[in-house]
């Protein structure tokens, strides 16, 4: 007599599990560099959201948001070429200057932040090792040397934050600022504005470090 064939029952599925993304150093600064573009902040919990991780799968690659932001620092310096100490000073700082700014404009909330702690990243050490050098070449004397970087990471961040500003900076709405009124009426506006700011205050800069230079090397 022929066996009664059994039937076999699937099993019910159990809950499927969630299969989180692998990380990578890179891929956790695109998407730190991402959200502080969209947010201006970096906070563990948020990026650990954004990379559908946990915070703690962060830190076995990074050891924390300072990590991130050092790295990120680094990261957007490298896209700037080093000033060469053979080479005329003021045109090499004219143009660090000018991608300096282009740099940082493009993720001008990271200015904030960058600012806001210690530097301890090897490439921007760098980038500066080589204006330092530029300056002292150049005869600047070693107590003001670090003045006038700190000079130019001023102008520069500042114009990456105008560069990176809305179309119309000023809004005039019937103000008693006649005087005001009339500049913006005859100012560009938007990137062209940006652009003749920086290009004016980079010369007036360049004037007065070429002028300081000149006092500082006259005879008493």
């Amino acid at each position: 007599m022929p066996a009664t064939p059994v039937l076999m029952t699937a099993k019910p599925a159990g809950p499927r599990k969630r299969r989180r993304r692998l990380l990578s150093e890179e891929g956790i600064l695109d998407a730190a560099l991402a959200l502080i573009d969209e947010t201006g902040e970096l906070t563990m919990s948020a990026l650990a959201a954004r990379l559908g991780s946990t915070a703690s799968s962060i830190y076995h690659h990074i050891s924390g948001r300072p990590a991130i932001i050092e790295a990120l620092r680094d990261r957007i310096t490298r896209e700037i070429p080093h000033v060469h100490e053979g080479e005329e000073w003021t045109s090499e700082l004219g143009r660090m200057m000018r991608a300096y700014r282009d740099a940082f404009a493009r993720h001008s909330r990271l200015i904030p932040l960058v600012t806001a702690q210690t530097l301890t990243a090897e490439g921007p050490a760098i980038a500066y090792e080589h204006i330092v050098r530029l300056l002292s070449a150049a005869g600047f004397p070693d107590r003001e040397l670090l003045l006038w970087v700190s000079v130019i990471d001023n102008f520069v961040l500042g114009c990456a934050f105008d560069l990176a500003a809305p179309e119309d900076v000023w809004r005039r709405e019937g103000k008693d600022t006649p005087a005001l009124d009339a500049a913006v009426a005859a100012s560009l506006t938007g990137a062209e504005r940006a652009d003749a700011a920086f290009d004016l205050g980079c010369e007036a800069l360049l004037v007065g470090m070429r002028a300081r230079l000149a006092a500082e090397n006259s005879p008493q």
